[in-house]
């Protein structure tokens, strides 16, 4: 095989991006240079020494005798009134005249006055700024011909795409890979000479009898050279050695055994000494490097394949080019006419100079009208060029890409066509070097890829790996996750403490029998996984499995077995699962009626109904879940039919209104409609004959006010509003005396009634986020109760004395406030000690240092309330509710 040296290099200190550039691109890049160069040198002629030399032909005046005229001092002056204006031409050769020619009579200051005149009155434009242009020109050449090289939706991609190059060529299981195909490729060709060969005739038992020719092959099958043979066999099982050359000794074994006819019963099993079996080891670096390389080319390829941006750009780019070439013609080759050498110039300033018409000469017209021939001619080439790009690319099929070279490599067939920008790129990159493209087919093909985790897992994935692998939850189960692998690793099967198990990505994930070893299995993930199940296996998962959570892309991937589980009490179903193009019956809900011991199901997809096929697990479910993904839940009438259900949690679902099939739910306890576009809550009352009804969740919505009605939930322990656009409170919410926990965070809250004091089994209030300036003092005369008070992100100017009677209170959040102070009798309050208030530290000092010790006596060290350490962080509180917490952390982003 070859090696790395033999390839581009491939390394940072030069530019990658000529890995993309083809002959043609190279060859503009040197052309649009060289105009380039005509164009910087034919300003710096004119710069330097462009100008233009005049002389008069006739004067303004005609000649005259007259002394006393009144321009008599002007005549003085320009003594072209005194003088002829031609030199006789017939002159005697006897005659003594030093100066032949026009006498003008004008002074050099005139002269280089009159130049300058006529260099703009009497040039055309193209004389003067045919440089510039070209240079101009020339400069957005050189910016269009690698725009698609740093175009900002294209550059990300293609840097991206040379590192993965580079890393692929550097990477040691592209040539062992290669080397590997090559080496099945030969063998396979050996085998297809040995099966095409016909057989060698029987040799007569007397060979008396009949003329012997000796040859090497006759005296081989005949016998008489026995230790011969006897070394060729030996030879053949021989292992490979070291050397280099190994391999050509045994090549050359082999070519001698085929030349000489020999048919050996062990010559097949040496010629597959690499047999497609054959593992390619690597040692635990080069592997775990090569792995993510695998799935580093896998999700660009799945990014780069979904669009063909690349491909536009170039395209465009290359049109703007022969665009550019075109008008760049147009209105300069009717130039090469006005640039002449002499110029007839008529300036109006015969008052200072006494002449009205000069003849000027341009000194550098003929080594411009030279620079602009080339330039064109560069630009003609340069626009044949493009002419050429753009063929290519409408006559090929740039958008799709075949490994056609490799489809006779048996280690490389499966390796996959490609599409837009991806293919593109690999077209670019095959008109440098058709060798990196191969390179990168390593890591594009499925077969490589599972003989490298083939070869890892039985050597990295044995029972001390899982085990190490393996985690403990705050529950005390374990837990196990794998990612990613070829088949599952019989060490699995060993594992009998493990409770729950992950699997991710697994292609051939089959449970065999085995798994009665793991007698502590209760809860199955699978994530894009169809796992198999032996019929031995599948009485072990029906017996013991209890939760499963499925996620898939499509409705057909769900394993048929997981209809037959029936001890499952939990399923969790994540994926597509829409019910209106027909493959909401494709998913079968209505098979789970096998599932008798099913209480809660969990459905994340995209449904437009609830499917009329969970009526059949209706009489045991009790908790229904559904994450809709934003897409609007239509007919909800499946409900009506699941009266024994307790929990039903419907988010994202773009509700507008509450649910009609919801009075049908006479045993909820708990509704959750958190994220959707309830506008109004007037369909309230009609919840009165949810007796039950003890926790409703109605955030992230946009509520405007709360009704009247919300009355007649008396049960309610648990009210959640937050992040909704309530303005007031309404005084029947506080008639519900068995309120328990009340979230009014992110609303626009700017007064809490004093009615608040009738909640006096209240124990959690969230009020931050709003616009509050004082709360009642009610609040802390009558809700004894209350263990958690969050007003954070308000505009609270002072804090009532009373907080001293909350004595229960362990939480207090007053940070974002408008607070100067704070009252000493927060020292009243014990449960607030060891960090349980939240405030900045500065207002913290405001507190008498006896008070401070107090609150600061049980914290831990590392967030002690004292002058020189820091508050403590949020998260070591163990009392704090994470719903307030995340409407907090949203409102101090947006601050």
């Amino acid at each position: 095989m070859f090696s790395l040296s033999e390839l581009a290099p491939l390394n940072q200190h030069q530019s990658r991006c000529k890995l993309l550039k083809p002959w043609w691109e190279v060859f503009m890049d040197y052309l649009v240079v060289l105009m380039l160069m005509t164009s910087v040198l034919a300003c710096t002629e004119q710069l330097s020494r462009d100008r233009v030399v005049c002389i008069p032909l006739d004067p303004l005046v005609p000649p005259t005798t007259s002394n006393h005229s009144p321009s008599s001092n002007r005549e003085a002056l320009t003594p072209s009134s005194k003088t002829p204006n031609h030199v006789p031409r017939n002159i005697s050769p006897n005659t003594h005249t030093t100066a032949r020619g026009r006498r003008t009579h004008l002074v050099y200051q005139q002269y280089v006055y009159i130049s300058q005149v006529c260099y703009h009155e009497a040039l055309p434009l193209c004389s003067r700024f045919f440089p510039y242009m070209a240079m101009l020109q020339s400069l957005v050449l050189v910016a269009s011909g690698s725009f698609w090289l740093h175009f900002p939706h294209t550059s990300a991609r293609i840097e991206h795409f040379l590192a993965i190059l580079s890393k692929c060529c550097e990477s040691p299981w592209t040539s062992q890979a290669l080397s590997h195909a090559a080496r099945q490729e030969s063998i396979q060709e050996k085998e297809v000479v040995e099966e095409r060969q016909p057989p060698q005739p029987p040799l007569s038992s007397n060979s008396s009898s009949a003329p012997v020719v000796r040859t090497r092959g006759s005296s081989i099958d005949s016998g008489t050279d026995s230790p011969l043979l006897k070394r060729l066999d030996s030879a053949s099982f021989t292992p490979p050695s070291p050397c280099p050359s190994a391999h050509s000794c045994h090549s050359n074994i082999s070519s001698l055994s085929l030349g000489s006819q020999v048919n050996f019963p062990s010559s097949k099993p040496s010629l597959m000494v690499d047999s497609p079996r054959q593992v390619i080891s690597l040692d635990k670096s080069d592997g775990e490097q090569t792995r993510a390389l695998f799935e580093r080319v896998r999700k660009f390829r799945s990014h780069s394949e979904s669009a063909d941006v690349i491909y536009k750009v170039y395209l465009a780019q290359t049109v703007f080019k022969l665009l550019m070439v075109t008008v760049i013609f147009s209105y300069t080759i009717p130039l090469l006419s006005s640039l002449s050498f002499t110029h007839t110039c008529r300036p109006e300033e015969e008052a200072l100079v006494g002449y009205t018409t000069f003849e000027c000469i341009h000194v550098l017209s003929s080594l411009l009208r030279k620079l602009l021939l080339a330039y064109l001619t560069l630009l003609g080439l340069y626009g044949l060029l493009n002419l050429y790009t753009l063929s290519w690319i409408l006559h090929s099929s740039l958008r799709q890409y075949s490994f056609h070279s490799l489809k006779d490599l048996c280690s490389l067939r499966d390796v996959p066509d490609l599409r837009n920008d991806l293919a593109f790129l690999l077209h670019m990159l095959d008109q440098y070097d058709p060798l990196l493209a191969q390179r990168l087919s390593v890591f594009l093909s499925p077969v490589t890829e599972s003989r490298l985790l083939e070869e890892s897992l039985e050597r990295r994935w044995g029972e001390e790996k899982l085990r190490s692998m393996s985690s403990v939850d705050s529950e005390g189960s374990s837990r196990l996750q794998l990612v990613a692998l070829p088949r599952l690793p019989p060490a699995l099967f060993t594992l009998n403490q493990l409770h729950v198990l992950k699997l991710e990505l697994i292609t051939e994930a089959r449970f065999t029998a085995q798994v009665a070893n793991m007698k502590s299995l209760r809860e199955l993930h699978l994530y894009h996984c169809s796992a198999a199940v032996d019929p031995g296996a599948l009485g072990v998962l029906q017996e013991r499995l209890e939760v499963l959570h499925l996620t898939f892309t499509q409705a057909s991937e769900i394993p048929s077995w997981v209809t037959s589980l029936r001890g499952l009490h939990e399923l969790h179903l994540s994926g597509r699962l829409s019910s209106d193009n027909g493959v909401g019956r494709s998913w079968a809900l209505g098979s789970l009626r096998q599932l008798r011991h099913l209480r809660v199901l969990v459905i994340r997809g995209m449904l437009q109904r609830i499917p009329g096929e969970l009526c059949e697990v209706a009489g045991s479910l009790v908790r229904l879940e559904v994450f809709n993904e934003g897409t609007r839940l239509l007919v909800l009438t499946g409900l009506k039919r699941m009266v024994d259900l307790t929990e039903l949690l419907l988010q994202d679902c773009r509700l507008e209104r509450l649910p009609s099939a919801l009075l049908s739910l006479t045993n909820l306890r708990t509704l959750d409609l958190q994220h959707n576009n309830l506008r109004t809550l007037e369909e309230l009352l009609s919840l009165a004959a949810l007796r039950r009804l003890s926790c409703l969740r109605l955030a992230y919505n946009r509520v405007l006010a709360l009704p009247a009605s919300v009355a007649v939930l008396r049960g309610l322990e648990l009210l959640d509003l937050s992040n909704n656009q309530l303005q007031s409170l309404p005084p029947a919410l506080f008639t519900l005396h068995r309120l328990r926990k009340l979230f009014l965070a992110g609303n626009l809250l700017e007064v809490l009634p004093a009615e608040v004091k009738a909640l006096q089994l209240l124990t959690e209030l969230d009020l931050s986020g709003n616009r509050l300036e004082k709360l009642p003092s009610q609040l802390f005369s009558s809700c004894l109760e209350l263990h958690i008070l969050n007003v954070a992100h308000n505009s609270l100017s002072a804090l009532p004395r009373g907080v001293a009677a909350l004595s229960r209170l362990c939480r207090l959040d007053l940070r974002s406030n408008s607070l100067e102070d704070l009252p000493a009798e927060l020292g009243s309050c014990p449960g607030l000690h060891g960090g349980g208030l939240l405030v900045e530290d500065w207002l913290f000092l405001s507190l008498p240092p006896r008070v401070r010790d107090f609150l600061s006596r049980s914290c831990p060290p590392s967030g002690a309330y004292s002058e020189g350490n820091s508050r403590p962080e949020s998260d070591s509180f163990p009392y704090f509710s994470p719903t307030q917490w995340s409407f907090s952390s949203a409102l101090e982003s947006q601050i």
